[in-house]
């Protein structure tokens, strides 16, 4: 399709590094002889729909390695619920703006419109080709071993647990952390590797596919407290009871998946309550998200990567495919970039794998840890007193 031009579109929550994949795509349709110019959706398909484009081919070029390594979306972003008369609109602005190349940047809900336009276009006869490229910190889309942006949220959260707990090691307590991540436990599993010692926090990590009574986690906090005198948690924000009930808290149910508002509060509401300790709680949210300074590098690689594969597959012809990341088997991590279906992962929701769950909320899960270590780049390591282990002066162990 010489002299056709290309859109790209963001969808659902930025990342620590979405700007990395439209800076990819930025930098590989200039060098593609047969694109003539790449335009923006502003504010995501809401932008599309209103016909909002940006011109990116007018971009300075040294605008662009400041925003590969900016948080957010500088395009904007949308979670508008979409009709099918939407699509006719889209449609009408790609034959209005010669547009046949499509890449649309996000998780779940983005793929599946990537499937809805891709359908119509080909219902209509219009010839174009769409691509998804994978955005998610909650690690939920199928085929592709893990999503662009992952790896930032969950080095957020690895320090986040590493620094809540030599906090709470000095002056004990009670601490409830919500984590991200929707209804799956990739992020809170990432916790886990805040551990340097065995008496290090998370003290207890809970996953949102494996519902529990609260008598169940009071009763883990209580041990925990008894035994050490102080005590982390980290929950999902999608973490339900026995019921599929968020322990009491307030309830969104404007998003695909309902999620607890205030789930950390309430559970340190009712662990005080319950326990009679002082228990408090710490929403990190669209920080952890966002937070760029703790971006992993890997993660910002493979980002701007999956934005110049997605452009490469475009103009050799692929359409309705999700750039895939794929392990490369080796003694080294090395990541190599595929296809997947984009009607394989549709309308799916990858939960943790359940192999990977510790039997107890106290233990580690080794063979996750190994899975994860490669994408995250250095964590930091916590300072200690040497040849001390010192129990808090307000705090004696139960026998």
């Amino acid at each position: 399709m010489p002299g056709a031009n290309a859109l790209v579109v963001h969808g659902g929550g930025p990342t620590a590094v979405l700007n990395a994949s439209l800076v990819g795509i930025v930098e590989e349709c200039a060098v593609q002889s047969g694109i003539a110019k790449l335009y923006g959706a502003s504010g995501g398909a809401a932008g599309l729909i209103g016909n909002a484009l940006i011109d990116l081919s007018a971009e300075p070029l040294d605008s662009w390695p400041a925003i590969a390594n900016s948080p957010g979306s500088v395009l904007g972003s949308s979670r508008k619920r979409l009709l099918d008369s939407d699509f006719d609109r889209m449609i009408d602005l790609l034959r209005r703006h010669r547009i046949r190349y499509v890449f649309l940047t996000g998780g779940n809900g983005t793929m599946e419109m990537a499937l809805r336009l891709s359908d119509g276009c080909r219902a209509c006869g219009y010839e174009a080709s769409v691509i998804g490229v994978p955005k998610t910190i909650d690690n939920d889309l199928f085929g592709t071993d893990h999503t662009p942006g992952y790896a930032s949220a969950a080095r957020f959260f690895i320090h986040a647990f590493k620094f809540i707990g030599a906090d709470n090691r000095a002056l004990p307590g009670v601490t409830v952390v919500e984590v991200l991540g929707r209804d799956v436990g990739w992020l809170t599993a990432a916790s886990l590797l805040a551990r340097e010692q065995d008496d290090d926090a998370p003290h207890l990590v809970y996953f949102p596919e494996r519902p529990l009574p609260f008598s169940e986690l009071a009763a883990d906090v209580e041990r925990v407290y008894r035994q050490l005198g102080r005590a982390v948690i980290a929950v999902c924000e999608g973490q339900l009871d026995q019921n599929g009930e968020p322990f009491g808290a307030d309830v969104r149910r404007t998003s695909r998946v309902p999620l607890a508002l205030n789930l950390a509060h309430v559970l340190a509401q009712r662990l005080s309550k319950e326990l009679g300790i002082n228990a408090r709680s710490e929403k990190p949210g669209l920080l952890g998200r966002s937070f760029a300074a703790l971006a992993s590098p890997v993660d910002l690689f493979e980002s701007r990567e999956c934005g110049r594969a997605a452009v490469r597959f475009a103009v050799s012809g692929e359409s309705a495919a999700m750039v895939s990341i794929e392990r490369v088997p080796g003694p080294v991590y090395r990541a190599a970039f595929g296809l997947t279906p984009i009607r394989d992962v549709s309308g799916r929701s990858r939960p943790f794998p359940a192999v990977w769950i510790p039997v107890s909320p106290a233990l580690p899960s080794p063979d996750f840890a190994t899975w994860l270590e490669p994408l995250l780049g250095p964590v930091q390591r916590l300072g200690r007193l040497e040849g001390s282990r010192a129990t808090h002066p307000g705090h004696r162990p139960s026998a």
